[in-house]
Order: C-alpha cells, then sequence, then structure tokens
C-alpha cells in the first residue's frame, strides 16, 4: 500500500522503496511502526520530494547530512518512518542484507528477538540510545558470527 503510494507520487525520482526494520520480519516483535527506505537521487533536493510527499501526509522531521544524507519523513496512518538515502548507499543494502538474513535464518532471528527483549525491558531517555544499544547483534548477524 504506502510503496504504491510512494511510487506514484515521486515516479521516476523513486529510485528504490523496501520496507525494512522489524515490522519487514514476519514473526519478529515489533513496534505498530512501518520503516521504510526510499532511495533518491540526491536526499539533499528536497524540493524534489518532499511537497510531494507532504501532500500524501508525510511530514519531514530529521535532517541528518553528515549520515549519508539521511532524511526521515513521518506518517501517521499507518504510523511510518520513511527514510531517505542516496542512490548507491551502503546503509541501505546493510538494513536490506539484515532483514533478508532474518526472514531466512530462524538461528539469527532468535537470537535478535532476545536482544530487542532484553534491551526493550530497559529505560530508555532517548530512543536512539536503544537503536544505538542493538548496533552489536546486528553487526555479529550480518558478519554471520552469531
Amino acid at each position: 500500500m504506502l510503496r504504491a503510494e510512494i511510487q506514484d507520487a515521486l515516479g521516476d525520482d523513486a529510485l528504490a522503496i523496501e520496507h525494512v526494520g522489524s515490522t519487514s520480519v514476519p514473526g519478529l516483535l515489533a513496534k505498530p511502526i512501518l520503516d521504510i527506505c526510499l532511495t533518491v537521487q540526491d536526499p539533499a533536493a528536497e524540493g524534489r520530494y518532499v511537497p510531494t510527499l507532504g501532500t500524501a501526509g508525510y511530514e519531514l522531521r530529521i535532517r541528518e547530512p553528515a549520515w549519508h544524507e539521511h532524511r526521515m519523513l513521518w506518517h501517521a496512518h499507518p504510523s511510518s518512518h520513511l527514510h531517505v538515502f542516496p542512490a548507491g548507499c551502503a546503509e541501505v543494502g546493510r538494513m536490506v542484507r539484515f532483514r533478508d538474513r532474518l526472514r531466512s535464518d530462524p538461528t539469527s532471528l532468535e537470537r535478535y528477538a532476545r536482544a530487542k527483549q532484553e534491551l526493550a525491558s530497559r529505560h530508555w531517555s532517548d530512543g536512539q540510545d536503544y537503536a544505538d544499544a542493538k548496533s552489536t547483534i546486528i553487526e555479529e548477524i550480518l558478519a554471520g558470527t552469531v
């Protein structure tokens, strides 16, 4: 549904659209927030995609040019984060590889699920701290050391 909406809104400016994050992995506990990666030619050229996505209900919330030119737009219904990256961005490839590994390897899925549950039981002053805390297990799974 969202993929088609984004593709229809942006046409050829949407180079790739991938559902990533925990909601993209069947059986994995997840917050009810969809994470979607959108690849565009140049995320800094916000005028090419932000206004159009704004008419579809997306609101620009985060601008991180120092981290892969990342932009994040938020949509209320369904609750979703649209992460915008440039073409060829290694971070998009990493997210897709991780998603695919969890989908295809039950051992990695179980290990990640346990780590998420343990981390979620802690109090975090910032959601980014929780995300950062997951990085070790994510890197172990991507490296195949789990």
